[in-house]
């Protein structure tokens, strides 16, 4: 999946499209999701224009990696989620059903979420 300049992530780290932001340094945004999958459900971007986790490993500098992990953590604990435990979930390529091309993580929280994959015996 190559990266698209134009996908709804780049066009809101542009200003083009509104969003409700939570946090925000030189390197990471995060905000409320506009289709929420759980009571607490925030993304985190890099500002970079980095295609998913594989691509960020290999191209971001340990500023920007550092600032991510560090965004991650801050967020999930102003949203109210760190202590009762909360989910994080990026999709990579295809058969990761990522659906936008900029890598970005959930934080989903708020309630008791189930298990992640039905169990095949």
């Amino acid at each position: 999946m190559a990266y698209d300049p134009n996908n709804i992530f780049a066009r809101i780290l542009r200003g083009e499209i509104p969003c409700n932001t939570v946090y925000e340094d030189a390197h990471t945004l995060a905000f409320h999701d506009i289709h929420p999958q759980a009571p607490v459900h925030i993304l985190v971007i890099p500002k970079g224009a980095y295609v998913s986790v594989n691509d960020f490993a290999a191209n971001a500098s340990d500023t920007e990696i550092a600032a991510l992990v560090r965004a991650i953590g801050k967020v999930a604990a102003a949203a109210g989620v760190a202590e009762d435990g909360w989910r994080l979930l990026s999709n990579v390529g295809t058969n990761g059903h990522q659906e936008v091309p900029h890598l970005h993580f959930h934080i989903f929280g708020g309630r008791q979420l189930g298990g992640m994959l039905p169990r095949r015996d």
